[in-house]
């Protein structure tokens, strides 16, 4: 049996990740904290790119043959959860409306993948956001902050209690003009499983990897080549 949750209770995206109730890692509980590292600032928007369509985003995201053979694509849900609420964490429960229920935020161009690998239960999530560099920033920027200022808070999604611990990692140094990671263990039942989710903003665009941390870190750098190669 599966439970999903919204990535962003989060407000991060409206795609939902699937937490494996037979999941027994617990590997997240072990990791040291470490404050995510935030580099440089957005300069004025008018000098930054024009933000990119969704239809130009879809053809810079990651596909089958970008990550070798294992990999299959998942169909996208287009459902949103209006059934998710937040306990334990008042920064999570004071963002706006979307953001405190699982909905995107309000970036008007926006494209996902979603992927399972080897058959298991390891999932690896891609998304990308194009809009003002500031708005970006700022929107990502209270998103990260609010999970990563609540070490442990409760979601309940569809009338199921998730417990969730987060932790600040190390953002990765030199991608992007901004960055921010951080971990998240899921809890249900008893059971959990860590999911990695790592932002880097470049210029208009705005690129988020999630999922198994050994995924998230073998094809980041693959997904920022990329979202941000020039035509």
């Amino acid at each position: 049996m599966r439970v999903r949750v919204a990535t962003t209770v989060l407000g991060i995206t409206a795609a939902l990740l699937a937490v494996p109730a037979c999941s027994t890692d617990t590997t997240g509980a072990k990791h040291d904290t470490a404050a995510s590292a935030r580099t440089g600032s957005p300069a004025d928007a008018a000098q930054q790119a024009a933000p990119l369509t969704s239809a130009a985003l879809e053809t810079r995201l990651l596909d089958q043959s970008d990550l070798g053979s294992g990999y299959l694509r998942k169909p996208e849900r287009l459902t949103q959860r209006d059934d998710v609420t937040v306990n334990g964490c008042p920064a999570l429960s004071e963002l706006s409306g979307d953001a405190a229920t699982g909905g995107t935020l309000t970036f008007p161009h926006r494209a996902k993948a979603t992927f399972t690998y080897g058959g298991s239960s390891s999932e690896l999530s891609e998304e990308l956001y194009s809009d003002g560099a500031n708005k970006l920033s700022d929107g990502i920027g209270r998103i990260f902050d609010a999970m990563t200022g609540c070490p442990t808070y409760q979601v309940v999604a569809g009338g199921t209690p998730i417990d969730i611990a987060s932790q600040k990692l190390p953002a990765p140094r030199g991608l992007g003009d901004e960055q921010w990671s951080q971990l998240l263990t899921f809890s249900v039942g008893g059971r959990s499983t860590v999911v990695k989710q790592t932002a880097i903003r470049e210029g208009s665009l705005l690129l988020i990897v999630s999922g198994s941390p050994a995924l998230v870190d073998r094809h980041l750098d693959k997904a920022l080549t990329k979202a941000t190669a020039v035509s």
